[in-house]
């Protein structure tokens, strides 16, 4: 295969592992820009949702079904979580780092005794592939980043023209004057964490047929929405988009001309760089 070929394959894969990326990485920035806290189980949750995906296309043969039931059950979770734990002790950003890291190790303990150490496939709904002029390529992974895509401007949407969305950035600009107006708060939070988990929980949905479910599969995707949240700057939804578009195409490039591994290293040694030069990240405010 010729250079062009490579370079147009790793900006393919890199496209769709970028907009599945923002997917993931937007659900951890919206918690951490409304609630204030690092919400260090995300990862569990994009996992959760690609062996939910698993189960529910195993035992109804619908992808489609797998697909709604994912956020659904998944945004449950983090809602009894958020109810039970995070709620209790009234969201402290030090406490809520070591219940999530708790969390985390619950949901990852729970799959693991009931759905096991191996990766299980999931049969991809729809099967074509598109003819380019070196390479046929997977018909399904760009009905994914499609679909990423519409999920991301359908979010962005709701957050920018919908009362709750004005709630949320409410609460995110100041919670005590939010309160005092009468926003409530404490629903905002729980619905913000629900909706984070249902949004990363639809990313590994769409993605498990690409990547197999595995309970481990949520560190790397925790990993990459960290540096994406971190890059843009923590809380900014823009700057979210923004770095995962750079991040996910840095990596697909890098991933297929050389190595996965390089990839990680390059993300990472990227944010060390913005955050010497723009502490805040590249959309990050300035605080007082």
């Amino acid at each position: 295969m010729s250079l062009e070929a490579h370079l147009f394959l790793a900006l393919l894969e890199g496209t769709v592992g970028a907009l599945v990326l923002a997917l993931t990485a937007l659900g951890l920035s919206l918690v951490f820009g409304v609630m204030r806290i690092v919400n260090v189980a995300h990862g569990e949750f994009f996992m959760l949702g690609a062996v939910v995906t698993w189960y529910v296309s195993t035992v109804t043969g619908s992808f489609l079904l797998a697909l709604l039931a994912a956020p659904v059950v998944v945004g449950a979770v983090a809602v009894l979580a958020d109810r039970l734990v995070l709620g209790r002790i009234a969201y402290e950003p030090e406490s809520t780092i070591v219940a999530t890291i708790g969390l985390l190790y619950i949901l990852q303990q729970l799959v693991l005794s009931t759905y096991g150490p191996y990766a299980r496939p999931v049969t991809p709904p729809i099967y074509f592939r598109v003819a380019f002029p070196w390479f046929g390529y997977s018909g399904y992974k760009l009905v994914v980043a499609v679909a990423a895509a519409a999920l991301l401007v359908a979010t962005w949407t709701a957050l920018s023209r919908t009362r709750l969305g004005l709630y949320m950035r409410a609460t995110q600009q100041d919670r005590e004057m939010a309160q005092a107006f009468g926003v409530p708060v404490n629903r905002v939070y729980t619905i913000a964490f629900g909706v984070g988990a249902g949004l990363a929980a639809v990313a590994g949905a769409l993605i498990v047929p690409v990547q197999q479910a595995h309970y481990l599969m949520g560190q790397d995707a925790l990993l990459l929405s960290f540096v994406v949240v971190i890059l843009g700057g923590l809380g900014s939804l823009r700057g979210t988009l923004v770095a995962a578009l750079l991040v996910g195409l840095s990596d697909g490039v890098i991933s297929v001309l050389f190595s996965p591994t390089l990839a990680k290293i390059v993300a990472t040694l990227l944010v060390a760089l913005v955050l010497a030069l723009r502490g805040r990240g590249l959309f990050g405010e300035a605080t007082a």
